[in-house]
């Protein structure tokens, strides 16, 4: 079985890049979208209302709010979220044991030491400026992109451990022709 990971800074294109990989080659596990999945947990929306002293109602923007106005937080709500994720991915590879290639969308990847998991990791590189614009237009604000983007290591740090860098500041299509071309290598 081979182990992809594909990880970037915050709005760099990662769940782009990460579908287009898998599509038709292999299942593909989002640490985002395990967070998401997360959220939904009553019993760790309790846990995550009690430690961040923060209302249950409406928790996922409660904790934006929380976070954004303290950096603490931030640290306690990693505490609590990064081992599960961990505990997620570990039930994926188990579950798909079987398959030939696993993708794996990490945008803290290399944060969070995991580069030994994999067989093969690709950054997807944008400059800050374009990355904020897409921040901003999927909803998010400026505050809780600049916390985000300073919990990551510097583009140059992260590419020291990544076999691939794809830059992704023009267009999709461009995307998906660079992402091609280095997954056929590996096909």
């Amino acid at each position: 079985m081979k182990k992809i990971g594909i990880t970037g800074s915050v709005a760099s294109g990662k769940s782009t890049a990460s579908k287009y990989l898998s599509f038709k080659r292999g299942p593909l596990f989002s640490a985002d979208d395990a967070v998401k999945k997360l959220y939904r947990n009553k019993n760790l929306k309790k846990l995550i209302s009690k430690k961040l002293k923060i209302k249950n109602v409406n928790i996922k923007e409660n904790i934006k709010k929380k976070v954004a106005l303290n950096k603490k937080s931030f640290k306690k709500l990693e505490k609590i979220i990064h081992p599960l994720v961990r505990k997620k991915m570990k039930k994926f590879i188990s579950k798909n044991s079987k398959k030939k290639t696993l993708f794996f969308e990490i945008p803290l990847l290399i944060e969070s030491k995991l580069m030994s998991n994999f067989d093969l990791i690709i950054f997807i590189k944008a400059n800050k400026r374009i990355r904020l614009k897409r921040f901003l237009l999927k909803g998010g604000n400026k505050r809780i992109f600049e916390i985000l983007n300073s919990k990551q290591l510097s583009d140059k740090k992260k590419i020291k451990f990544c076999d691939h860098v794809v830059t992704n500041e023009k267009n999709k299509k461009l995307l998906k022709k660079k992402l091609s071309d280095i997954i056929k290598f590996y096909e």
